[in-house]
């Protein structure tokens, strides 16, 4: 009876750390794959609260879920296969530099990023200004506020 109820606690334990890892797929290590990540950030690291670039940390606060139409108008994406992706708040100064003495969003400071998870792949694109982005074809192509987008993988 004994040994039953340890493999009870186990497996809930392994499908409640299994499903946090599902709802949160752009959690983790990535690698730098576009040139610019290559050339700005480096690799990073998203963890619960907060995003790792180099050796640095910032604290992350979850804003909302992306609609595959808003991954779409700022990954270029195709809406009808995107799945969904995440706002977050943070404040990265705009004086911080990263690799090559680049920095996110020149001299601005970075107040939010967006996430977009694909398979084995994301996407990051990182905004200035106070207000949150309004995420459509229209905003983005006219917006001052976009810093960049970037790739990375697994």
């Amino acid at each position: 009876m004994q040994n039953i109820l340890k493999a009870t606690v186990a497996t809930l334990a392994l499908a409640t750390s299994l499903h946090g890892v599902a709802q949160q797929p752009d959690r983790g290590f990535w690698h730098a794959a576009s040139n610019t990540a290559t050339s700005v950030t480096g690799d990073l690291t998203i963890s619960g609260s907060k995003l790792s670039i180099g050796f640095v940390n910032y604290v992350i606060a979850p804003i909302r879920s992306l609609k595959s139409e808003e991954v779409s108008a700022i990954f270029d994406a195709d809406a009808n296969t995107a799945g969904p992706g995440a706002v977050y708040r943070l404040n990265v100064p705009g004086a911080q530099r990263f690799e090559h003495k680049n920095t996110l969003c020149g001299s601005e400071d970075t107040h939010y990023m967006v996430t977009w998870p694909s398979g084995k792949t994301l996407q990051v694109a990182f905004f200035s200004g106070e207000a949150v982005p309004v995420f459509t074809f229209e905003a983005i192509s006219h917006s001052t506020s976009l810093c960049g987008t970037y790739t990375y993988v697994r």
